[in-house]
């Protein structure tokens, strides 16, 4: 099957698609590598991030997806060993440049991990964690923020009513949206998301999917996961990785119906991987 509609004419879950190069640009890859010791684990990868899309990083285990996302806010600096060539630019600035602040950079670039990490604390403290953090000490405020960003990540609905249990009570998949409620208090710009419904359930994963599409209205979302099906339904541009090369970048409809690469197409059609 092939798609003859131009880019800028389609229409992606509701939203009409630019040309990448006409799209309002929120992160970019300039040549950008890694390496751990002597291993380089990414080549040369360079790619832009459009602002207020969710793009999605695929490919078979071991390419290369969560190291590149885990360097667009730079948690490889907790990794020994590790060195990097090119640049990763936020907003136009270099994130690993030397006048960059590490803490307040993972503020504007806020991360969700694959398995869910609430705080052992009461449900309200863990959205509140952040917002005290960064010094916000007014109980008004500090109420109104977490149930904005409960009820943005669907979760109010549930958990209003028992706001100081302990989050350790919920399940899993209330878990994993109560981490993406601590992420979005502190009102990042960016938000990350590895692998973020990989141990959940069918009608959890059906959830965080929902939320995904309704975050990108605020948020500039790149996620990563394993599954191909989750990537078409949720993203608007995809990036497949093999072996730490970026293969191929283009809107998710066009990747994953008429491919320009035959690594890509071999991959998505169950050849390898």
């Amino acid at each position: 099957m092939t798609i003859d509609t131009p880019v800028s004419d389609q229409v992606f879950h509701g939203k009409e698609l630019k040309k990448i190069e006409d799209e309002e640009i929120c992160m970019q890859c300039k040549d950008f590598s890694l390496f751990y010791g002597a291993k380089q684990a990414l080549f040369d990868i360079t790619m832009n991030i459009p602002s207020s899309r969710v793009t999605a990083f695929i490919g078979p285990s071991g390419c290369g997806k969560s190291t590149l996302l885990r360097c667009m806010n730079r948690m490889n600096d907790l990794v020994d060993g590790v060195t990097l060539k090119g640049e990763m630019l936020l907003r136009g600035e270099d994130v690993y440049g030397r006048s960059v602040n590490v803490t307040d950079l993972r503020r504007r670039v806020g991360m969700v991990f694959q398995k869910p990490n609430p705080f052992p604390k009461s449900i309200f403290e863990n959205v509140a964690y952040g917002l005290r953090l960064q010094g916000v000490s007014n109980k008004r405020e500090i109420e109104d923020r977490v149930e904005w960003s409960l009820k943005r990540a669907a979760l109010w609905d549930e958990v209003g009513g028992r706001l100081q249990e302990n989050a350790f009570e919920l399940s899993g998949g209330q878990q994993q949206r109560l981490v993406i409620a601590r992420a979005i208090a502190i009102q990042p710009e960016v938000l990350l998301l590895d692998e973020p419904a990989s141990a959940l359930d069918p009608i959890s994963t059906l959830k965080i999917e929902e939320l995904i599409f309704e975050l990108k209205s605020q948020y500039t979302v790149v996620i990563v996961t394993h599954n191909m099906q989750q990537a078409a339904r949720v993203s608007d541009y995809t990036a497949f990785l093999y072996l730490g090369e970026l293969i191929e970048f283009d809107a998710t409809d066009k990747l994953f119906t008429n491919p320009k690469e035959k690594k890509t197409e071999d991959y998505i059609t169950g050849r390898y991987g």
